[in-house]
């Protein structure tokens, strides 16, 4: 069994309404060394498969449903 961490965010330059409003609300909130705010999704997914075999599942999922290659950046790793 492999637990499988995949992290989707957007591409540079994409527009990111949701990181612009956490950065808004959190300087409203007296955060003010806030330089930049990317939101991202975060998905653990467990997988009965060897880590090699996984990690490939992993790949395929992000290409088929997680991430749109447009716009989309993905990264893939084994969780500890």
């Amino acid at each position: 069994m492999t637990e499988i961490e995949i992290r989707v965010g957007l591409k540079p330059g994409m527009a990111d309404p949701e990181g612009a409003n956490v950065q808004k609300a959190l300087r409203l909130l007296g955060f003010d060394s806030v330089g930049a705010v990317a939101s991202a999704r975060c998905y653990r997914v467990t997988l009965e498969l060897p880590e090699t075999e996984a990690l490939a599942e992993a790949e395929r999922m992000c290409r088929h449903l997680l991430a749109n290659p447009v716009v989309h950046d993905y990264s893939i790793t084994v969780a500890e």
